[in-house]
């Protein structure tokens, strides 16, 4: 089965960012990243690819137009079996507080922690297995 991870994010040098550091489970086929430059297109992006496949999203908060906060909730309804980590420089109290809230399952602060993100990613491999 092809499984995907949706990563939103208004910064271009993210998605080179993200292939680098999974270039072996992306050249093994352990799964797919499609990227999504705002929180509109990753909406388009998630309709697009049919659950159970979509696996994991991650956003960023703070984006232009509609922020990954926005989004979040749209994004829950539409895809309630996929879990949404958000992505932030801010990892205050608030903003955390905000993004579980609003469906979030968990907040990565930037820089990211990609060991971290690995454990997370695996055990969505799992559980999708």
């Amino acid at each position: 089965m092809n499984v995907y991870i949706l990563v939103v994010d208004d910064e271009p040098d993210v998605e080179a960012l993200f292939r680098q550091q999974f270039r072996r489970d992306l050249r093994a086929g352990r799964f797919q990243m499609e990227f999504a430059l705002s929180a509109p297109e990753a909406l388009e992006r998630s309709a697009e690819v049919r659950d159970p496949s979509l696996i994991l999203i991650l956003s960023d908060i703070n984006m232009p137009g509609m922020s990954g906060l926005d989004m979040l909730p749209k994004v829950r309804a539409a895809h309630p079996d996929v879990p949404v980590i958000m992505i932030t420089a801010y990892g205050d109290a608030e903003t955390r507080r905000k993004a579980i809230e609003r469906g979030a399952v968990g907040l990565l602060t930037k820089p990211i922690d990609f060991a971290l993100l690995r454990q997370e990613i695996d055990t969505r491999l799992e559980q999708a297995a």
